[in-house]
C-alpha cells in the first residue's frame, strides 16, 4: 500500500486520526498529486473514467454470516474500521467498537442501530493498556463474550530515519504494534473461555514493499505479520484463528484531509486521486474504497475460511504484484 504522511509530527488534537487505520493516512505522494497534474488542470475537468474509485459494493443483501456473534473492533469511527463495523452489523453481529473521537463514535453507533443493527461504542486509546482491558471488559459485559476481533487502529509518520525522535518512533510502534498486542492480550482470554474465535489484524502492503521515510511504519506493519504468525501457532490448538490483511491505498475522508484536499470539490479530489492511482497502483489503477477492504475482513473472519490461519493476505489492487 502507498501510505505516506507529512514529514512532521501528527497533530496531537487529531484524536482518532492517531487511531485510524494506516491505510487511510495517505498523501498523494507528498502533495505530488497536485504537483503532477496541477490543481488548475484538475479543476478544469480531468476525466476520471475507469480509474475513479467505484461506489461501495451493494450492501442490501445480508447472509447473516455473523448472526449472534460478538465482534470487537479497534479504530472504527471512520474509514475502514467504520465500514467494517457497519458490515459486521449488517451480517448480524453484535458490534463493540472503539475510537477516540466520541462524537464520531456516537454517530456510528446511532447509524448502525438506526438500520436495525446492534452496536456499542467505547472510547479507548490503543496505546494505553488499561483502556484496552476496559474495552474488552466492556465488550464482554455488554454481550457476554468475544467471537471475532478486528484490530485495525494505527498511525503513520513519514520522515528520514535519522530525523525521528525517540518519542515519534515510539508513538508509531506503540500504536501500530503494541496496541495490537494489548488488544489481543485481552481478547484471547475471552475467546479461550468461549472455546474459540477469530482475530483479524490490519497490517499493510508496506509490510511487503515499502519506500523511504517509512521506517517506523513499515517496521510496525511487518512486525504485525510475525505477531500474527506466532499467535496463530500458539492458539490454533485452542480453535482461535489469527490472520493479517494487508490493504493498499484506500479512499477515505482522512486520506483526502491529509492530502490537503478536504475542502476541494468532489470532482477535483476524485480527479487528483485517479491521476495519482494510475501511476502508483499498477494493476487496477485506482484506490480501494473502505467497504471493499471491510468486506475482505469479513471473509477472513467468517466461518467460510475455517482452515485459514497464520496468513498475511494482500488486497492492494495489484500494487505489490509489480515488485522492484
Amino acid at each position: 500500500m502507498t501510505e505516506t504522511d507529512q514529514p512532521r509530527e501528527l497533530p496531537r488534537e487529531s484524536a482518532d486520526a492517531r487511531n485510524a487505520p494506516i491505510s487511510r493516512r495517505v498523501l498523494l505522494t507528498g502533495g505530488a498529486g497536485a504537483a503532477a497534474v496541477g490543481i488548475a488542470g484538475l479543476a478544469a475537468g480531468i476525466a476520471v473514467g475507469a480509474h475513479e474509485v467505484p461506489p461501495a459494493p451493494p450492501s442490501g443483501l445480508s447472509r447473516q454470516r455473523f448472526a449472534n456473534k460478538v465482534v470487537m473492533i479497534t479504530g472504527a469511527t471512520s474509514g475502514i474500521g467504520r465500514a467494517a463495523a457497519v458490515a459486521f452489523a449488517r451480517e448480524g453481529a453484535r458490534v463493540s467498537f472503539c475510537g477516540r473521537r466520541e462524537a464520531l463514535g456516537a454517530e456510528v453507533e446511532r447509524s448502525i442501530r438506526g438500520n436495525g443493527g446492534t452496536a456499542r461504542y467505547f472510547r479507548a486509546d490503543v496505546r494505553l493498556e488499561a483502556q484496552l482491558k476496559e474495552f474488552a471488559d466492556f465488550t464482554v459485559a455488554q454481550f457476554g463474550r468475544i467471537d471475532v476481533a478486528l484490530n485495525n487502529a494505527g498511525i503513520t509518520l513519514e520522515k528520514p530515519l535519522h530525523e525521528y525522535t525517540a518519542a515519534e518512533w515510539d508513538d508509531v510502534l506503540h500504536t501500530n504494534l503494541r496496541g495490537v498486542f494489548f488488544a489481543m492480550k485481552y481478547q484471547i482470554p475471552a475467546m479461550l473461555a468461549g472455546n474459540g474465535g477469530t482475530i483479524v489484524v490490519t497490517s499493510s502492503s508496506n509490510a511487503i514493499a515499502t519506500q523511504g521515510k517509512r521506517g517506523a511504519y513499515a517496521a510496525s506493519k511487518r512486525a504485525l505479520v510475525a505477531l500474527v504468525q506466532a499467535a496463530a501457532l500458539e492458539y490454533g490448538p485452542h480453535n482461535i484463528r489469527v490472520n493479517a490483511m494487508l490493504p493498499g491505498t484506500t479512499d477515505t475522508a482522512l486520506v483526502r484531509r491529509v492530502a490537503g484536499m478536504d475542502n476541494a470539490p468532489d470532482a477535483v479530489w476524485h480527479a487528483a486521486a485517479a491521476e495519482w492511482a494510475k501511476s502508483h497502483v499498477p494493476g487496477l489503477g485506482r484506490m480501494a474504497n473502505p467497504e471493499e477492504i471491510a468486506e475482505f475482513a469479513l471473509v477472513l473472519a467468517s466461518d467460510e475460511t475455517p482452515f485459514l490461519t497464520g496468513a498475511a493476505l494482500v488486497i492492494d489492487g495489484g500494487k505489490t504484484a509489480q515488485g522492484g
